[in-house]
């Protein structure tokens, strides 16, 4: 069997790696139409915010290829897919035929056709979602003293608490009344809106973008400001555009491959429409979903690692729960599940805690006593344990107050080292337990980075980088109590 994938991001990326740690023989063909190596997009925030170097966030490194065998074509496009012969044509005249074709195009950058867009982003006007838009960013933050973003989800934020932490002053503009609505209730967003003035970042709620203002600068049309549609105008020596993506699915569309949202796949990730191919990360839709997460990409390169080389052949994807974390500097947040419920729902309970002079905002939502939906933000000690009974649907403790305040009547810590047992999982992303730890340090991998590198653990959202660090050094101080 052959297999070629179509995509090299972190979910193409992660499923070639998989591959090879099941089986060395199998023929992999990779198309990237990124130059460079894969990269962990969910770290690009740090880069803009200047916490990560762009060599520190690498998912492979290109000497693996070749070490493992594996025929990595970074910065060349496939174009056509022929389904019949089974063969992907490539943007450098190449072609290769294919047993498995396996896409993994992910999402491209949503820019609204408003005017000022017509020809394509103005200079000083970038959307962000690639590391070469981070470098453009970067360039151009260099002498800014405004920047507008448009968008107030996720990366919104992302991308406007890395530009505040560099000076600029920062103005985000969300459709919606309160930001990151998808993951927040009005509540949370109000909290998060009052938290991020404090750093600096002035949010337009209800706020429509309906043109860039542009100037000639040197011969070059430049962007300097955007206007709303209330008649106001923002002006800005920077525009990024974070007004959401759209799955990758031109050339699976252009192939004749069943496509909805995403590239419409079954349990084993298998197209809808022909057996002899397979969609994986967020160009695929499973069911009515589109996962936009990296934990649901990676379990499916896992699951589909798992069938195609036969080291599971009962391996399924039948679905995965979103839990979106954000931990930019200064604002820890994480949200899963359902909400936004709220006390007049008779079928739930919701549990609510708010300071907002401390940008705190803790939210459960409980039915028939499980968690069906969690917020906390700016203050997240407990998130490990939150995490654990949404994702497991285990029952509730008793004393529901520890799910907002760990030692709530002197009570140990509910996520400490010493209390978490050994199948809890501390890495979603990658599914990494504190068993897999404790096994991985005591083969000796002593520190938190050598963990990191032997399990995975905190390399995706990065969430979970003070749990892992915690565990590491719980076990060290066991180990010098027991040698004592």
């Amino acid at each position: 069997m052959s297999i070629v994938v179509v995509g090299n991001g972190m979910a193409g990326s992660r499923f070639v790696s998989e591959v090879r740690s099941r089986d060395r023989d199998v023929p992999v063909t990779v198309f990237g139409a990124e130059p460079q190596q894969p990269y962990n997009r969910v770290l690009l925030s740090n880069v803009l915010a200047g916490v990560s170097a762009p060599d520190q966030i690498g998912l492979v490194d290109p000497a693996w290829y070749e070490a493992n065998d594996v025929d990595a074509r970074l910065g060349v496009e496939v174009v056509r897919i022929d389904r019949e012969a089974r063969v992907v044509y490539a943007s450098d005249g190449s072609s290769v035929p294919y047993e498995t074709l396996v896409i993994a195009t992910g999402s491209n950058s949503l820019i609204p056709p408003f005017p000022g867009t017509e020809n394509g982003l103005p200079a000083g006007a970038i959307a962000f979602r690639t590391l070469a838009d981070c470098h453009e960013i970067l360039a151009e933050a260099d002498g800014a003293t405004t920047a507008v973003v448009v968008g107030g989800g996720l990366l919104g934020i992302e991308a406007a608490r890395g530009l505040a932490g560099r000076g600029i002053e920062v103005t985000v503009v969300h459709l919606a009344g309160h930001l990151m609505e998808r993951q927040l209730d009005p509540g949370a967003g109000k909290v998060l809106a009052r938290t991020l003035r404090r750093l600096g970042i002035d949010a337009h709620l209800d706020a429509s973008v309906t043109a860039l203002r542009t100037g000639d600068d040197a011969g070059t049309v430049r962007v300097s400001g955007v206007d709303l549609a209330d008649g106001r105008f923002l002006a800005a020596d920077l525009v990024i555009m974070a007004c959401g993506v759209k799955p990758e699915v031109g050339l699976a569309r252009a192939a004749g491959l069943a496509v909805e949202r995403g590239i419409v796949v079954d349990e084993e990730l298998t197209s809808v429409t022909d057996p002899a191919v397979r969609a994986i990360g967020e160009c695929s839709q499973y069911g009515d979903t589109v996962y936009g997460l990296v934990a649901p990409a990676w379990e499916q390169a896992t699951v589909l690692a798992d069938l195609l080389t036969g080291a599971d052949s009962a391996a399924r994807f039948t679905g995965a729960r979103q839990i979106t974390r954000l931990k930019a500097a200064s604002v820890e947040l994480a949200a899963m599940g359902e909400t936004h419920h709220g006390d007049d729902d008779p079928g739930v309970e919701v549990m609510q805690f708010a300071d907002a002079s401390r940008g705190t905002y803790k939210k459960v939502v409980i039915r028939d006593d499980r968690i069906i939906g969690a917020i906390l933000l700016g203050e997240t000690s407990t998130a490990g344990t939150l995490t654990q009974l949404y994702d497991r649907e285990s029952p509730l403790p008793s004393d529901r107050l520890s799910l907002f305040f760990p030692g709530v009547g002197g009570a140990p810590e509910a996520d400490t080292p010493v209390r978490i047992p050994d199948a809890a999982t501390i890495c979603q992303c990658n599914n990494v337990s504190k068993g897999q730890i404790r096994a991985c340090w005591e083969k000796g991998a002593r520190t938190a980075d050598e963990v990191a590198r032997e399990t995975r653990a905190s390399t995706g959202c990065g969430g979970c980088r003070s749990a892992l660090e915690g565990i590491v050094s719980w076990l060290d101080e066991q180990e010098s109590v027991t040698v004592a």
